[in-house]
């Protein structure tokens, strides 16, 4: 190793003050409720199936909604990345996210053994006003909107057999919009109480009573018939919290109240109910302002037991998978357990709640619970029961609040950890052993932002929700000095690591979704959903930079996206934005239409290349994954807009694209690869603005895709669970040094619980460190000698709260030595840090730093000097109100 290390510059910039939104809903799809006509044929049967796990579903209150996906593959139990972002609804704005649900499109067909995915739900939400907004998941845009007819919306459930969604209304009046074949339509009101109905929810469904005996004489099509057209499940009663410290029951049927439930008053003020759930057995649970958990039974509506569990208002809970254990949580940040226990066989006493366990993973205000499996209030009977053998997944509690952060905790039910099935738990978030709530480790998915740094003119962009800011970072002589945007060597009052060069607010329909900046300085673009605004930046001799935006851009890609026949404009608005590295063009990934836009901007005036619609056809697939063998040569598309397609096929049954998630162009600036959420990628060739080939689909869409610089040809994609794939777009193949790269990078990769968000290439001779102060990684020499250029560019990964450089394996040659070793690793699907760091041959090609939290984005301004933009969680909390505390009695 070389004693005299040459120090790479670390720019540590934590002035781009990113305001993450909080969080302020979490909802999962629903469990279909079973099907009768096939449990009385004889049809249902236990069977083993794989596990799936649903989307999670996150509202926030700037009014966006974020769409989580599992990221383990099919065949995987466990995934340390768990669920991660896939895509965001931007909301409008301005507009706020204060309830979310979540119902199956279809339940009358939709098997009950299945997991909804995004294309069979539908997705509700509201946000303190009079309308109730329906989502069009594929388009990523509002789909139709419902008044309340009663004021301010202030709770929202819909029923377990996803036909009817309750409103809970300002005026105290309980409304059902029927959602039967996908519609949305007023069906009915209850009777009104004089209260604010702050919580509402639905009593258990009731299965279809047998047929009576006269009826068995029927016609046997006249009995098909008639069970076709009832309904296998009906509504009984539902329960709503309100403002008038009480607790409101009502009957399906007949719209009237049935009983009240009061709860405790302090001084004669209001106690207000603000979290209200129903179990399987008709129990009733809810929390107050005063902190209380209350149990109650449905049937007498009287109390059955109550807990001072929290310091404050409880604002939610959630019930567990098989509805043994509830779970609370609110201002005072603490999530509290309540566990069921039986009673003894030998007596006559039925069983009782108890407060079992409680943990604060949160710093501020808890907003939203959930839990997933969700419990599916049906009769023990009538729920499905793992085949025996087995494996038994513990079920995870998601939680979000003021703080920004979602956190997982395994919540395995006490009595599992006593069963003969305790030996087949597994975590699914692999994060311990543990898996029960209160000693389980828990996970936190922590927030993202959009930043954009333009190495060339040394410019960092950030978008904010409807602005953007810029700065630059200065030429330093001595820049290995800098942290923190701060030059150390001089008086730490004066700024002279970074300026704020630019701060725009812009005028928009929604949250802006994307933005981009060339490398060179001179173009910013920024969209909404429905806008895409260009444009040009300009330095005065003073360092001020003006932006000066081009009014004929819009005008021209509405002429360019126009849909034949339709009379009103088109959207212009852009879900991705890459410059090519001379900054001469830039490519345009539509929002609405998936259509890929090449603009010239090396003109006077943006003008239009091509326009390329791949994406927005089905041609080979089978189911959804790319058939192999498209390679080089073969055109399933044309490339051109007014070209006849040679594939006829239909797009979707919808008729909507998939959303291009990903774009990446080579350094030479000669390929284009382009991403969708149906993990379709594909490549174009700038140079002659043509398709070239489709690349095999991964299993998911990758989370972030670059070139490398030392073979522009060859496209690096790395997915959410961190494995890395290579393809050589000439060739039209994978490298062949690349077909087991995962097996041979470092198992430390796969066990980080953040996944990787970027990357960055920079070709650094061997012996090359990267410090700032205290921090140092170094690559040793390799075994055989070499020359210079036969060494790969340095490859630095990152995520929110690591990044690490890392020695590909570019021509094999640890492949030999990996092959004598026989690890450990090889048996284990997940590895621990410590098993890592005493692999010598993996701590050699790898070096995991962990002193940045959370990164915004990382970049190589020039050879050997780093950019790493940070924003540190105590930043983003010092700005919120104080968190609540309660001093004990003889404490300060």
């Amino acid at each position: 190793m070389n004693d005299n290390p040459t120090h790479v510059a670390l720019h540590r910039c934590r002035f781009v003050d990113y305001p993450p939104s909080p969080i302020t809903a979490l909802a999962f799809p629903p469990s279909p409720l079973p099907s009768l006509r096939a449990k009385k044929a004889g049809k249902e049967r236990e069977r083993d199936r794989v596990q799936e796990y649903g989307t999670l579903v996150v509202g926030h209150a700037n009014g966006n909604i974020d769409l989580l996906e599992w990221t383990g593959e099919d065949d995987e139990l466990q995934a340390r990345q768990a669920w991660q972002l896939r895509k965001t609804l931007p909301g409008p704005n301005p507009s706020k996210v204060d309830t979310l649900a979540l119902t199956i499109r279809f339940p009358d067909i939709f098997p009950s053994s299945k997991v909804p995915s995004l294309s069979d739900l539908r997705l509700f939400s509201c946000g303190g006003g009079s309308e109730l907004l329906e989502w069009d998941i594929a388009r990523n845009c509002v789909r139709r909107t419902a008044p309340s007819q009663g004021g301010s919306i202030w709770s929202m459930a819909a029923n377990p057999g996803s036909t009817i969604l309750a409103l809970g209304c300002e005026d105290g009046t309980v409304r059902l919009l029927s959602l039967v074949a996908d519609t949305l339509e007023h069906l009915r009101r209850f009777d009104r109480v004089k209260a604010r109905l702050l919580c509402i929810a639905w009593g258990p469904p009731v299965p279809r009573q047998a047929r009576p005996a006269a009826a068995e004489k029927l016609d046997a099509s006249d009995a098909e018939s008639d069970d076709d057209d009832e309904e296998e499940w009906s509504d009984s009663w539902l329960v709503a919290g309100g403002s008038d410290s009480s607790l409101h029951k009502w009957g399906v049927k007949t719209g009237r109240p049935i009983d009240r439930m009061i709860t405790d008053k302090i001084k004669g003020e209001k106690t207000l109910v603000w979290a209200v759930g129903v179990l399987a057995d008709g129990t009733i649970v809810s929390g107050d302002s005063l902190g209380t958990v209350k149990f109650w039974d449905s049937i007498t509506c009287t109390q059955t037991h109550s807990f001072s569990a929290h310091a404050a208002d409880v604002l939610c809970l959630t019930i567990g998978t098989e509805g043994s254990t509830v779970f609370t949580s609110g201002v005072d940040q603490k999530i509290v357990q309540f566990n069921y226990v039986s009673g003894a066989p030998e007596a006559s006493s039925s069983g009782k709640w108890i407060q079992s366990a409680s943990r604060r993973v949160h710093s501020h205000d808890v907003r939203s619970l959930a839990m997933w499996p969700p419990h599916t209030p049906t009769p023990a009977s009538y729920r499905r029961k793992p085949s025996p053998g087995s494996p038994y997944i513990a079920p995870v509690l998601v939680s979000g609040g003021l703080d920004m952060s979602i956190t997982l905790i395994p919540a395995l039910p006490a009595h599992v950890t006593t069963s003969n099935v305790a030996a087949r738990v597994i975590n699914p978030i692999a994060s311990g052993v543990a898996t029960t709530f209160e000693d389980s480790y828990y996970r936190r998915i922590p927030y993202r932002a959009t930043v954009c740094v333009a190495r060339t003119a040394r410019l960092i962009l950030c978008m904010y929700q409807t602005g953007l800011r810029l700065w630059r970072i200065l030429d330093i002589p001595d820049a290995s000095t800098v942290i923190d945007g701060m030059d150390n060597t001089t008086d730490p009052e004066t700024r002279v690591g970074w300026e704020n060069v630019l701060e725009m607010e812009l005028n928009v329909h929604t949250n802006l979704i994307s933005s981009a900046l060339s490398d060179d300085g001179r173009w910013l673009v920024a969209s909404d959903l429905y806008e895409t605004k260009l444009f040009k930046l300009t330095t005065t001799p003073t360092g001020i930079v003006k932006a000066n935006r081009i009014r004929s851009f819009t005008p021209l890609l509405q002429q360019q996206l126009s849909v034949a026949g339709s009379k009103e404009p088109p959207s212009t608005g852009g879900r991705k934005f890459v410059f090519t590295p001379d900054s001469t063009k830039m490519i345009m990934a539509s929002a609405s239409t998936s259509v890929i836009v090449v603009i010239d901007l090396g003109s006077n005036e943006p003008t239009v290349l091509r326009q390329f619609e791949h994406h927005r056809k089905t041609s080979l697939l089978s189911g959804r994954r790319v058939i192999r063998g498209s390679g080089k040569g073969q055109r399933p598309y044309a490339s051109h807009r007014g070209d006849e397609y040679e594939d006829t096929d239909e797009m979707t049954n919808s008729g909507i694209p998939p959303l291009i998630l990903q774009m990446a162009v080579s350094p030479d600036g000669q390929w284009l690869a382009s991403s969708d959420e149906w993990c379709r990628t594909f490549i174009y060739n700038l140079d002659s603005i043509q398709y070239h080939t489709t690349i095999p689909s991964l299993p998911h869409p990758p989370n972030a895709m670059a070139f490398v610089p030392d073979k522009p040809q060859v496209l690096f994609s790395v997915l959410p669970s961190n494995a890395m794939h290579v393809y050589d777009v000439e060739t039209g193949e994978v490298p062949s040094w690349a077909h087991d790269l995962n097996s041979r990078i470092p198992q430390q990769i796969f066990s980080t619980p953040d996944p990787i968000l970027g990357i960055a290439f920079d070709r650094v001779e061997s012996s090359q460190p990267i410090a700032n102060g205290d921090v140092t990684m170094t690559e040793s020499p390799p075994e055989s000698p070499r020359s210079t250029s036969a060494l790969p560019p340095t490859t630095i990964l990152w995520g929110s709260s690591w990044l690490c450089k890392l020695n590909l394996d570019w021509l094999g040659q640890y492949s030999k030595q990996r092959k004598r070793r026989k690890s450990e690793a090889e048996k284990q699907k997940f590895l621990s840090i410590s098993d890592v760091r005493n692999s010598t041959s993996e701590s050699r090609n790898l070096r995991v730093i962990t002193h940045y939290r959370a990164i915004l984005a990382m970049d190589f301004l020039k050879s050997r000097e780093l950019v790493l933009v940070e924003q540190p969680l105590v930043n983003v909390l010092s700005k919120l109100p104080p968190a609540f505390f309660k001093p004990k009695y003889g404490r300060t």
